[in-house]
């Protein structure tokens, strides 16, 4: 079967679920939900069958890399929608006028388009490709982020994500035309070629560059392009801020690295490019982690945490330079951000699932609807703590042995090149981040709640299995990291 099949059966599967829900009489529209997570949990189960390694019109590459982003762009939508289906009764309040599930049906959807521009972008071999795949995902989001049109917050994040979204694609297209018109070609195995040959001016590729850069560091939360995430994070709806953080994050990264790595294995382009990675990462460190030590807003603090987390991955990204990898000992940069990917995945969605149940139940999203979570839930406050503890990089944990990767990278990258400001800004941001996330694991365990009651809050059986399976992962892949890696 072709791989770019895939992305068809996606597309065709929204337009079947917007079927469903048009043509169902007025009430729940859980079911989209649910033949969505089934669709979805299908093309899933096809990333094994696929043709691997192919090719298509020198535009769509499928390789091992790109079939194990997909799986993390699939999954995530699948909870997404898992997500969704549990936030209904808050986002029947804020869609509908009589509290009905009709206009909610739109929100199951979506996510189901935005997954398909995602998933191209992880195929993506040339920069039109990519601004293609990345604006059909990236509109979906501006849908998505301000759905809930009777809520405030959700239309002031969503025109912020709007107006800052357009701002970035400037950048990214001015980008563009600038590289072709340097190089003379849009796909990124010839402008490599090109450049190698010597054949093109350092000035105006540097210059393209930094335009590109700019536009992908708004996707992937990068200081200081970051300014959209805390408001839009707040503002929006739980599972959609849950896919904002991981799925994008995620897609973001994977054409970061295929866009960068040619310009940081080139001698005339490397230097500059890992100064400019080494700076935007200790930028980016700091910042999101000392931000985040002050926030009373539980979204808010996970939307810093993002960027924090954004941070540690581009700490990698310099090590991509070619011959440092000649001397490069365990997995390199590339498999190391990927994993760490698939670790925030698992980690982050359990976070996020859980904060919507509560969210459901307190109507509140500041820490104190945590209050207490441990004698009313123990089952949701146990699972939430696991996920804040990988989170942090608690050892045991899939995110311990995450971070473990990027800083294996980071170190001897520092021995290479001399540049150990990043470490040090690196080891500073994980310290910091023991602390913020240990707010909320002291709110549910030692903070009291008025409503002090054992076994309060419900969890309908799909979400608690998904929850427990979240739980489970998160501690395998961080006492058995090679099943994960064996992914790679």
């Amino acid at each position: 079967m072709p791989a770019y099949l895939l992305e068809v059966i996606v597309l065709v599967l929204g337009f079947l679920m917007l079927g469903i829900e048009a043509f169902s009489r007025t009430g729940s529209r859980s079911r989209v939900a649910h033949f969505g997570v089934c669709g979805l949990l299908v093309v899933f189960l096809f990333l094994f069958v696929v043709d691997s390694n192919e090719s298509y019109w020198n535009v769509y590459h499928f390789d091992d890399l790109a079939a194990f982003y997909k799986g993390i762009i699939l999954l995530s939508t699948l909870m997404v929608l898992v997500m969704a289906r549990d936030f209904a009764p808050v986002l029947k309040r804020y869609t509908s006028e009589c509290n009905e599930s009709s206009g909610i049906g739109e929100y199951y959807c979506i996510p189901v388009f935005v997954c398909c521009g995602l998933m191209w972008m992880a195929s993506a071999k040339d920069l039109i490709t990519i601004f293609v795949s990345l604006e059909l995902a990236t509109i979906g989001f501006y849908v998505l982020v301000s759905f809930m049109r009777r809520n405030v917050g959700s239309l002031e994040a969503g025109v912020k994500y709007l107006i800052l979204g357009a701002l970035s694609t400037g950048f990214f297209v001015y980008g563009i035309a600038w590289m072709f018109g340097s190089t003379g070609t849009f796909e990124l195995n010839e402008i490599k070629e090109v450049i190698d040959s010597g054949a093109v001016e350092r000035a105006p590729v540097i210059f393209a560059i930094a335009l590109i850069i700019v536009g992908l560091g708004f996707k992937i939360a990068a200081v200081p392009f970051h300014i959209w995430v805390p408001d839009v994070y707040q503002g929006t709806s739980m599972p959609v801020t849950a896919y904002l953080s991981v799925a994008s994050k995620a897609a973001g990264f994977i054409v970061l690295l295929r866009v960068v790595e040619p310009f940081l294995q080139s001698q005339m382009t490397s230097g500059a490019c890992i100064l400019l990675f080494s700076v935007l990462a200790s930028l980016t460190l700091i910042f999101g982690n000392l931000a985040a030590i002050k926030q009373t807003n539980v979204k808010r603090l996970l939307a810093y945490s993002s960027i924090a987390h954004a941070g540690f991955l581009i700490m990698a990204i310099p090590a991509l330079e070619k011959d440092f990898l000649l001397t490069l000992q365990g997995p390199d940069p590339i498999q190391s951000i990927s994993f760490y990917l698939a670790g925030y995945l698992l980690m982050s969605m359990l976070c996020f699932l859980i904060l919507t149940i509560v969210r459901v139940s307190s109507d509140s999203e500041n820490l104190d609807s945590l209050s207490g979570l441990g004698s009313r839930s123990p089952l949701l406050a146990f699972s939430m703590t696991v996920g804040i503890a990988s989170l942090a990089g608690v050892p045991l944990t899939v995110g311990f042995f995450g971070k473990f990767l990027i800083f294996n990278v980071a170190i001897q990258h520092a021995m290479y090149s001399g540049y150990w400001f990043l470490v040090a800004f690196a080891i500073l941001g994980a310290t910091a981040g023991f602390y913020y996330y240990f707010k909320i694991i002291k709110a549910m365990y030692f903070d009291k709640s008025d409503n002090d009651v054992e076994g309060s809050i419900s969890v309908n059986p799909l979400s608690k299995v998904l929850i427990l399976s979240l739980v489970a992962l998160v501690i395998i892949s961080g006492v058995f990291p090679k099943l994960l890696m064996s992914f790679l």
